[in-house]
């Protein structure tokens, strides 16, 4: 992927539900290491945004570009065969099962049937230690706290080749120790080039890690806005309506 191309590119992204527009004429460019925040009140139609890039959801109109060529995802698999990993709000962990094991499910690199979890627990300590995120592999996933199950979930995307990553509501049921350590590890792997688009409702998080933000009011991308131009009591009166924006860049 150049460095001029668009990791992930989407243009007038429709979709709709029973008496609802969930997104309209929606647009999101997102270039190689970099963070862009998308924020918006509850039902802003973030999630389904999101949800449409990662496959769970077929759009009504619009396009999906991932490195500069278009695709059709029809599910999850489509999206992680192209370099998406999503990290939902709420984990996807099977708590007996190891943490080794949670990762490798469905992906598992395998010999004449046997799983050789050899080879992945060899390449799972390469990318812990390239992102400075340790997790003991032989742990039960129920012994874990919320943010060992984040940075689990954060291992399992990138164990599956994932290239683009979208991590929705990261740090919400995290406390303050916990919170820095995903924050750390989220700068980590942006710092490896790979871009991140992160759903948020905290902005203090949103304006600590992201590039661009995208402020999203009923279904639709209201502004695009940068940290250090406008202030997170900017970013929450767009949200909600209180104030329009002026002179902020709409791409």
């Amino acid at each position: 992927m150049g460095s001029d191309t668009l990791a992930v590119q989407l243009v007038g992204i429709e979709k709709r539900f029973p008496g609802v527009i969930a997104n309209h004429d929606v647009n999101l460019n997102v270039r190689a290491g970099t963070i862009h925040a998308i924020v918006g009140e509850n039902g802003a139609g973030k999630s389904t945004l999101m949800k449409t890039l990662y496959g769970m959801h077929q759009p009504e109109a619009g396009q999906v570009f991932v490195g500069g060529e278009l695709q059709h995802f029809r599910s999850p698999s489509d999206a992680i065969a192209a370099g998406i990993g999503m990290v939902h709000q709420h984990f996807m962990l099977a708590d007996n099962l190891t943490v080794l094991e949670n990762i490798v499910l469905g992906a598992e690199p395998a010999s004449r049937g046997v799983i050789r979890f050899d080879e992945a627990r060899r390449q799972l300590t390469e990318t812990m230690k390239a992102i400075g995120a340790h997790v003991n592999l032989d742990a039960p996933v129920s012994e874990l706290g919320v943010g060992q199950r984040q940075r689990v979930e954060i291992l399992k995307v990138l164990y599956r080749g994932a290239r683009i990553l979208i991590l929705d509501e990261p740090t919400a049921a995290l406390g303050v120790k916990e919170s820095r350590r995903v924050l750390e590890l989220i700068q980590d792997v942006r710092r490896r080039g790979m871009p991140i688009i992160l759903i948020s409702h905290n902005m203090p998080h949103v304006f600590e890690l992201a590039d661009r933000i995208h402020v999203h009011r009923l279904g639709r991308r209201l502004c695009v806005i940068r940290p250090g131009e406008h202030t997170m009591s900017d970013a929450v009166a767009y949200m909600t309506g209180a104030k329009l924006p002026e002179g902020v860049m709409a791409a």
